[in-house]
């Protein structure tokens, strides 16, 4: 991932509701979840939704599929990692360590 990308997907989630949004799309994870299911578990007006969606997938963070009459969104894992491997590929000065007990890292710093 380089630094554009970086920045377009943390900008993407760095707001409240598209956040929530995101982290519910995950935890859905690898089926997805419909607006109308988001729109109830988040408690998010449909039209709000379809506008957080809407820069979740410009940040390539949720793809997007119809099935049928309906729109499924799932979230990109493969971004996520990307994104996460970008913010700590620099730490410890190159060295393997455990920033803040992440799974990523074998040993502490």
């Amino acid at each position: 991932m380089n630094e554009k990308a970086a920045v377009a997907a943390l900008a993407a989630l760095a707001q409240d509701a598209r956040l929530r949004v995101f982290r519910a799309l995950v935890g859905a994870a690898p089926e997805g979840l419909t607006p109308g299911a988001l729109s109830a578990m988040l408690d998010i007006p449909a039209s709000t939704l379809s506008f957080h969606l809407k820069e979740l997938v410009h940040a390539d963070l949720v793809s997007v599929e119809r099935e049928g009459r309906n729109l499924h969104y799932r979230p990109e894992l493969g971004r996520m990692d990307a994104l996460l491997a970008y913010l700590t590929d620099h730490c410890c000065m190159g060295k393997a360590c455990s920033p803040g007990g992440s799974k990523r890292r074998t040993t502490p710093c």
